[in-house]
């Protein structure tokens, strides 16, 4: 009978693991695109054919499509947002972002930009859809059933607008004809939470990762950089069959360009007629580096710029996939266009060779287009990390490859504090990300990470939140666990994450795995919560032959401290004193230096004591965290230097 007992019960427990839902399945999807651009009108006629398979456990009644180029219209969501932003004053400036202001609103007929369905149907059979703005919601006359693939064939048309925000037609600032981005119909996520239907305000993107096939029919004389591979490139030239080679003539009016990217979520392309092409490539059978830029016309410098850049990608390549993981796609594009930088896969849209701002734009493939975290719900996890990336690429560059070169920079732009600093100190300080959160901290501006992109009170909370405070957390991260146990966390998250959008939860839970430490608490703070961080050294006294030193918890968020004591003779001792929470403790950083680990600090307790077996007098110094990695919003009360 026992037997009997326990052969029933393990396959309940068999039928109750298979039976359970698979959380982290991926939707995927297959697209087939064609346009015809009429660079007179700057309109297009395009037609989609959509695989779409439908890899979750729901039976799916609805779709829903985004139509990004419908915010381009006056009194337009994304319009009236940023007026209503504009009426806040931060600093003696409006909060708008300066891109956007007012000119959607006096945007003409012909300069607005919009996306119609002319039809659109399943499996061959029309389906009925509703507009909402920059969202189309298709009712579904059949359900899409678990685990199934349906066709969607599509017919749109599109005018390109006016080059507001990050795509457009003629932009004044780049010279670029088209910056095509948001260009096309496309399929909204559906993950573990549900239908990702998100308008456009202002903020990021989140989309299916699956394959594209693209052809573009465009005038003769424009010149194309995109996301994926050119497949036509004996037909096309210019530099895509062999590198400097001419673009081929043909003798129809237009020319089709077919561009082929895998396993990616998004897909950009630009065009211009005065395109320049730059290729590179890099050791190992690793990705073909284009550079593609419009010319300023007597400027030689602006060539030279570009090829300084098309150089610098190949020489970060080895550190950044040392440090972060292989890159996985045969090519990526540095394209001239948008309105300052913003990240596509395989390529990315610059206004300039500004190197801090092409490097940040290229680590997004990393933080964005391979492990594709749902940029609405968790910005800090896309700006955050990839604006860390962006400063130790930058810094590993001009340290150890272009020292005159940085001179030379700050020669030229003797304000450029960012890049001194980024030199000057340690690269692990990533001292303008904690200078930025320090002004947030400060302010009546700040909120939790936890916001949803587009409904930050203000653009300054966003912008610092996102970028800065994302990027002070892996940073601080370091702090807590040891940087080279961050190294390992980063890489791991990679490894273990790539290709199936992670959220907030899953980094913590790899950061756990890997360092031994648990962090829910620093989640809890750091992420959810607008409280921070403030030690200090209270007092310091002699009891018989043991030195005192009391530390006092004056912010509301707990941390792990790092107290360096320096002595009269010339040495130094590190004490690592735990959270009480965190169930484990870091790791000594520099073999050289003494490092003791004291009985952890209850978060609860105001006060700490340091006990040393050591006269008071033999105490040169006292400093609560000399890498200044924790983000103590008052650092006067960090140091005691004793002049006995």
């Amino acid at each position: 009978m026992k037997k009997i007992l326990f052969a029933l019960a393990c396959n309940f427990i068999y039928l109750s693991l298979i039976a359970q839902p698979e959380l982290r399945w991926q939707q995927h999807v297959k697209y087939s695109m064609k346009v015809d651009v009429n660079v007179a009108t700057n309109r297009f006629k395009g037609v989609q054919r959509l695989e779409y398979s439908n890899n979750s456990t729901d039976k799916l009644d609805k779709v829903f499509y985004h139509l990004y180029w419908n915010a381009f219209q006056p009194n337009s969501s994304m319009d009236v947002r940023s007026r209503e932003l504009g009426k806040i004053m931060i600093n003696g400036k409006p909060d708008w972002d300066t891109r956007v202001k007012d000119r959607i609103l006096n945007l003409t007929p012909e300069e607005i930009g919009y996306q119609k369905i002319i039809s659109l149907k399943m499996n061959g059979v029309p389906q009925p859809f509703t507009y909402h703005e920059t969202i189309l919601e298709v009712n579904l006359t059949r359900p899409i059933l678990p685990k199934t693939t349906v066709v969607f064939e599509m017919q749109f048309e599109a005018q390109v607008p006016l080059q507001i925000r990050r795509s457009g037609r003629d932009n004044p600032q780049t010279g670029v004809r088209y910056s095509m981005s948001q260009w096309y119909p496309k399929m909204c996520e559906y993950d573990y939470e549900g239908w990702h239907p998100t308008p456009y305000i202002a903020r990021e993107f989140y989309g299916v990762w699956g394959d594209y096939d693209v052809t573009i029919n465009i005038d003769k004389t424009y010149k194309l950089g995109a996301s994926g591979v050119l497949v036509n490139a004996k037909d096309i030239g210019w530099g895509y069959d062999k590198p400097g080679s001419e673009l081929k003539p043909t003798t129809t009016d237009t020319r089709s360009w077919h561009f082929v990217g895998k396993n990616i979520h998004d897909f950009m392309w630009a065009a211009d007629p005065d395109y320049k092409h730059l290729v590179r490539t890099t050791p190992n059978n690793g990705p073909v580096i284009h550079v593609i830029y419009h010319p300023k016309a007597g400027d030689a410098t602006n060539d030279s710029a570009w090829v300084k850049l098309a150089n610098a990608a190949v020489t970060v390549l080895p550190y950044i996939e040392s440090h972060f993981g292989k890159y996985p796609y045969p090519q990526y594009s540095f394209i001239h266009g948008g309105d300052g930088g913003m990240e596509y896969p395989m390529a990315t849209l610059i206004s300039s060779a500004s190197f801090g701002t092409a490097f940040h734009e290229w680590m997004h493939s990393w933080y964005q287009m391979m492990l594709g975290t749902n940029e609405s719900e968790y910005p800090w996890m896309d700006e955050g990390f990839t604006s860390y990336a962006e400063d130790l690429v930058t810094a590993f560059y001009y340290k150890n490859h272009s020292i005159d070169e940085y001179n030379n920079a700050l020669k030229t732009n003797p304000g450029n504090e960012r890049l001194r600093l980024l030199i000057e100190s340690l690269p692990q300080d990533h001292a303008g990300a904690y200078g930025s959160y320090f002004n947030l901290a400060k302010s009546e501006y700040a909120e939790p990470l936890t916001t949803h992109a587009d409904h930050y009170n203000t653009n300054f909370g966003y912008s610092i939140n996102s970028y800065s405070k994302g990027e002070v957390f892996l940073e601080q991260l370091g702090y807590i666990t040891g940087a080279g146990v961050r190294d390992k966390i980063l890489l791991e998250y990679y490894k273990r994450w790539r290709f199936k959008h992670p959220n907030a939860a899953d980094f913590f839970k790899v950061a756990q795995d890997v360092s031994g430490i648990q962090l829910d608490w620093y989640k809890e703070y750091w992420v959810s919560t607008i409280k921070t961080i403030d030690y200090g050294i209270d007092s310091l006294w002699e009891e018989g032959a043991v030195t005192k030193i009391r530390l006092r918890r004056v912010g509301q968020m707990p941390m792990p401290i790092d107290l360096e004591l320096g002595f009269k003779d010339g040495t130094t001792q590190m004490i690592n004193i735990p959270l009480d929470i965190m169930f484990a403790a870091k790791a000594n950083e520099n073999p050289k230096e003494k490092y003791t680990i004291e009985h952890e600090w209850a978060w609860a307790q105001p006060t700490y004591i340091v006990e040393l077996h050591q006269k008071l007098t033999d105490l040169k110094r006292v400093e609560i965290d000399p890498s200044k990695r924790m983000a103590d919003t008052n650092r006067k009360n960090n140091l005691l230097e004793l002049n006995w």
